[in-house]
């Protein structure tokens, strides 16, 4: 039998942590073995009990959730950062995305949609709000018009690349479905940008899930 996975929460609302809990021990395959209710007893919990999933307030008292996560980095802890949070900005994405984070979700997500990242992310995958990649979307809209030939421009084998990056693929991943190297991944990449004329560590991923539908 499979082990349950293992969770810490921590959010310093206790209705919303009381309401996360019920949502969470419903499921057979979650078990929460600590809770929290500011940075500081968070990071704590998480050393003390190991766990393989943290879910995350970003903002929280005394320490933020990413300066939990900034934390664990340097401890080399083995756990999969989730934030849940209400920030739909673009800057708060990055920054989560830099510090490691396997996992975003807005707070106004469906249950489902925390379930599946719980368990996405416990499986080696990436896991983003849908919420939020619809408002990437309506960003990219609103602001800089989306490039509808620049699609036309790339091959069969970066498109395919492409929506493997919508996927949340690693170029390691991409690599072993690919059947090429991770070198040469890294290389379409880069060509990708460069044709796309987008800058920025995760610009690619943003153009990737905002023209998921047309990959």
């Amino acid at each position: 039998m499979t082990k349950p996975i293992r969770l810490v929460i921590a959010d310093d609302h206790p209705i919303l942590r009381q309401g996360l809990r019920y949502m969470i021990e419903k499921e057979p395959d979650l078990v929460i073995v600590a809770e929290a209710d500011d940075g500081e007893a968070a990071l704590e919990q998480i050393k003390e009990t190991q766990p393989q999933v943290a879910i995350l307030d970003v903002d929280m008292p005394r320490l933020s959730g990413f300066e939990v996560a900034r934390a664990l980095a340097g401890l080399a802890l083995p756990v999969e950062i989730i934030f849940l949070t209400v920030h739909c900005e673009e800057e708060f994405f990055e920054e989560a995305l830099d510090l490691g984070a396997k996992g975003y979700v807005l707070k106004d997500s469906s249950v489902t949609d925390i379930v599946a990242c719980v368990r996405a992310v416990a499986g080696g995958q990436n896991y983003v709000s849908p919420a939020l990649t619809a408002y990437l979307f309506r960003q990219s809209r609103a602001g800089t018009p989306l490039r509808r030939s620049g699609l036309d421009v790339l091959t069969p084998t970066e498109r395919r690349i492409l929506k493997l990056v919508a996927e949340y693929k690693t170029s390691k991943e991409i690599a072993a479905t690919l059947f090429i190297s991770p070198h040469t991944v890294q290389t379409h990449r880069k060509n990708l940008c460069l044709k796309l004329e987008l800058e920025g560590n995760h610009a690619l991923m943003r153009f990737a899930l905002t023209h998921k539908s047309q990959l």
